[in-house]
């Protein structure tokens, strides 16, 4: 818990402000390390006078099926459940938000559109014998590399260190839909984008690997952008990196609604498996509700160890749930001395205030005289992210980011965003 960052006190001649690090909900050890190298990182780029110290609470407070999932009832009949439409044809991450379910959806829907005009009479446009252009389209695929895209640092060297190794299978996954569904039928602009979106969706799944048990990676939007820029230029669409407007706006709403009956049957079907892969997330959330004050005692406790290690400035810098921890903590009747800026991200302590569900302060009542300047983020794509300065007037200043993440993983991607970071550097204490 009082593991350091790269920056020590003797080689900076001084006290330097120290930024405890909590983390949220579903958090376990390896997905903790990789935010915390990205908040260090981060920090590091506008603040040389930091150093990060560590508060891990998901191993040893975090949520298990102690019973390993006997609660859990077996799905005896499958039957299909229609729905809605769940996204907004105009919202321009109606397209992230499709490929986070299907990495290949758009590019089905691109290959109907392609089979459609060849039922209509267009003519492939091209010679019996020679190479199917889509061939070509697709061996590019099976190639694909991200090598000039890093020595930047950051967190765009990071996504790119989790994705090159799921390139490859990436690639060739989308060169089989490729030759699948388009192979013979007549050329068609725009498929460049399209593929080079589906790679990505696909190595950025491949990435976080097939459990499910620990919280989505944290993509930058503006990262994100610049892999899948890459990727296109690579496919021949230099220029076209961007979304076209024809394939973000409705393509979205169509491959999903197509998707809805047959999900909805399989979310039951797979019900064992889905309600124990959310168990670190939810679990947390529930478990903290009866079960918190261990929770607040670790935080508590990284908090003494760094005063009592004679060090500067003390920043509880904490996400979701974690900022929930800390503002029970701090409004607490004996909160931790020394703590001199709260910075809250993605978290949902003001609307837990308006329910009055906080453990430590009743709604209505003003937060204690002893609360620290608190600084509140949020994300509008996060739906788990609330604002805090008509909740508590004059006591929370609001800073608003945009990850270009669609929800959910607008939640996860604050310490991705070196917009972030940028904001924090002159409000940290010195």
């Amino acid at each position: 818990m009082g593991s350091w960052s790269r920056w020590d006190l003797d080689d900076l001649g001084g006290s330097v402000t120290s930024v405890v690090f909590v983390h949220g909900t579903g958090v376990r050890a390896k997905s903790y390390e990789k935010s915390f190298a990205r908040v260090v990182s981060g920090l590091g780029r506008v603040r040389a006078d930091i150093r990060v110290v560590r508060c891990l609470w998901g191993e040893r407070h975090g949520a298990s099926l102690g019973l390993d999932g006997v609660s859990i009832p077996v799905r005896a009949k499958s039957r299909g459940v229609g729905g809605d439409e769940l996204l907004d044809e105009d919202d321009p991450l109606a397209v992230w938000a499709l490929l986070e379910v299907d990495p290949l959806a758009e590019l089905r829907e691109f290959a109907a559109a392609a089979k459609a005009r060849r039922g209509q009479g267009v003519r492939a446009g091209f010679a019996p014998g020679r190479q199917d252009p889509w061939q070509v389209v697709a061996g590019t695929a099976r190639g694909l590399s991200l090598e000039a895209v890093t020595g930047g640092g950051g967190s765009l060297d990071a996504l790119v260190s989790d994705l090159a190794p799921h390139l490859g299978t990436a690639g060739g996954r989308v060169a089989q839909e490729i030759s699948r569904s388009l192979g013979g039928t007549p050329p068609a602009d725009g498929i460049e984008p399209i593929a080079a979106r589906a790679v990505y969706a696909l190595a950025l799944q491949r990435a976080e690997g097939p459990h499910g048990d620990e919280e989505p990676l944290a993509v930058d939007g503006a990262d994100r952008d610049t892999v899948v820029g890459a990727l296109t230029a690579q496919l021949g669409g230099a220029g076209r990196g961007g979304f076209a407007a024809r394939a973000a706006k409705g393509v979205a709403v169509r491959a999903l609604n197509s998707y809805l009956s047959p999900l909805s049957s399989l979310a039951h079907t797979f019900r064992g498996g889905i309600t124990k892969g959310s168990v670190p997330a939810s679990g947390d959330i529930l478990r903290y509700q009866v079960r918190g004050a261990g929770v607040r005692a670790a935080i508590r406790e990284a908090v003494r160890a760094e005063i009592a290690s004679g060090g500067g400035p003390v920043v509880l810098l904490a996400h979701s749930l974690g900022g929930i921890a800390c503002v029970d903590l701090l409004a607490e009747p004996d909160p931790p001395a020394g703590v001199d800026l709260l910075v809250t991200v993605g978290s949902q302590a003001p609307f837990l205030y308006e329910l009055d569900a906080l453990t430590a302060l009743r709604r209505g009542e003003p937060l204690p005289g002893a609360f620290p300047r608190w600084i509140n983020v949020y994300d509008e794509q996060d739906l788990l992210g609330f604002v805090g300065e008509k909740v508590f007037p004059d006591r929370v200043t609001d800073l608003r980011v945009n990850t270009r993440q669609p929800f959910p993983r607008a939640h996860t991607s604050y310490f991705a965003h070196q917009r972030l970071y940028e904001l924090l550097a002159p409000e940290l204490p010195k």
